[in-house]
This record gives structure tokens, sequence and C-alpha cells, in this order.
């Protein structure tokens, strides 16, 4: 990030979104208080589908079945 006076922007503007495309954030000021900041818009992950994961987890046959350590517990 690199911070640009507002009559520097002016002159540069295209170099300026080229390097925003790029990635880099640019801060415009003027008289040395930041105004503006120049940066890219992300992309946005796509959404889970619903069921893309079938088939992924399985769960064991014994899965409710009381557990060994608790027996002292259970009635």
């Amino acid at each position: 990030m690199y911070q640009v006076p507002i009559e520097q922007a002016k002159a540069q503007f295209l170099q300026l979104i080229q390097e925003a495309m790029e990635g880099k954030e640019i801060v415009i000021t003027q008289n040395n208080v930041p105004k503006l900041k120049l940066v890219s818009i992300q992309k946005s992950k796509p959404r889970a589908q619903f069921g893309s994961a079938k088939g992924l987890i399985t769960m064991s046959d014994d899965f409710d079945d009381p557990l060994e350590d608790f027996k002292d517990y259970m009635q």
C-alpha cells in the first residue's frame, strides 16, 4: 500500500487503476490526509452446493452403542 497526492493521482489515474487491478492498494490523499483507497474487488468464493459432500462422510454401525468407559454411569 502506498499513498499518492490527489494531484498526482489525476495525472496517473490509468496507471493507478492498473496497479490496483494487480492487487496493490493505493491511498489517495488531499493535504496529506487520506481520502480514498483504490483497491480491486476480490472475486467471491462460490457457495457450497447442497449434497456436494455426499458419500465423503461415513458413520460406523456401532455409533449409538454405549461406550464401555461409561458403563458405571449407565442405568
